[in-house]
């Protein structure tokens, strides 16, 4: 018996009767040969950590554009946040943590330079439109590996297009990485408001502070705490009534003070303008786009969504560098 079986048999035994376990996944859009150490939930956590669009997640903004300080978050804390929260969820749940794990390291691959703004900038310009989840699912499918992608099981794939709000996980293991989402970005954004000095804690309205704490730390806390005890032995993964209501209010009152707050987003619309020109730059010399992707178009697949493709994987950093190599004049060295 292989150390992989192993495991597989010990997660038969000792996870959840409402786990997803490894033995009995979906399986992959190719099929493969089994690794003889690791299960399959595993090796797509692996597969993700190593891929080259995650690592380009450290240059790309979570929040803040280009925000002069050390401290605040990027599109991969977020991620590694929203990884933590998850495995602890999966582990009181007695859950696949290496699902939830997967899953949270890969939901926000396909996203944008500049974060939202970006987003927005190519679900406006681009024909087929632009969402960043379905977009993390066609990195990993397609992308990935110079077009070969990273085949990854069901599971993840479902649990990484359904993180949002509007989607639904098939696995309990993919809804708790939705809530997981919305608790990091809800507690890292306040705290990095507070750090930029738009929020202090106690500008948090008490009918919330009352309910779920009054520092992000409690917060926080308590988060997590209610999802455990409302889900304990349940075959759904979801907040008491009260908890989700705060929740609710909470992000309402970010959105009302940070998210649509003209000093943090003042530089917004220079990013939106800058994603949309690169657009237009990329449909009109398809030529200059690496090899691989022009190739895509060999295969049938629309232009407009290759250039979404490549600008899309950009960092913020390379983003305003290809604006400058293109559009900005250089000092004549004669």
């Amino acid at each position: 018996m292989t150390i992989r079986e192993q495991l597989e048999l010990w997660e038969k035994d000792y996870l959840s009767p409402y786990a997803t376990l490894s033995m009995h996944s979906k399986g992959r859009e190719r099929e493969e040969e089994q690794c003889d150490i690791r299960p399959v939930f595993q090796r797509d956590r692996d597969r993700i950590l190593h891929c080259k669009s995650f690592r380009r997640l450290k240059d790309k903004t979570q929040v803040f554009l280009t925000p002069e300080g050390d401290h605040y978050r990027t599109r991969l804390t977020h991620t590694l946040e929203v990884s933590q929260n998850a495995r602890t969820i999966a582990k009181a749940l007695r859950l696949n943590e290496d699902l939830v794990e997967a899953i949270a390291l890969g939901h926000d691959l396909g996203h944008t330079p500049f974060g939202h703004a970006g987003e927005r900038a190519l679900n406006r310009i681009c024909p087929y439109g632009f969402e960043h989840n379905v977009q993390s699912v066609r990195t990993v499918e397609r992308l990935e590996k110079g077009g070969q992608g990273l085949n990854l099981t069901a599971e993840v794939r479902d649990g990484i297009l359904n993180h949002q709000t509007a989607g639904m996980p098939f696995t309990l293991e993919g809804k708790i990485v939705r809530f997981s989402d919305k608790i990091a970005y809800i507690h890292h954004d306040m705290d990095d408001a507070i750090r930029g000095g738009i929020l202090t804690e106690k500008d948090v309205p008490r009918e919330i502070g009352d309910v779920i704490g009054y520092t992000i730390g409690e917060r926080l806390d308590h988060f997590i705490h209610d999802i455990v005890t409302t889900s304990f032995e349940k075959d759904d993964i979801r907040m008491s009534e009260p908890v989700a209501e705060a929740m609710k209010k909470l992000r309402n009152f970010m959105f009302e003070r940070v998210y649509q707050n003209p000093e943090a987003k003042s530089e917004e619309s220079k990013a939106e303008m800058l994603i949309e020109t690169l657009y237009t730059h990329y449909l009109k010399h398809f030529e200059e786009l690496p090899a691989d992707m022009r190739r895509m178009a060999g295969a049938g697949e629309p232009v407009e969504k290759i250039v979404c493709d490549y600008i899309s994987a950009m960092t913020d950093r390379f983003a305003i560098a290809v604006y400058e190599e293109l559009y900005i004049p250089k000092s004549w060295h004669g």
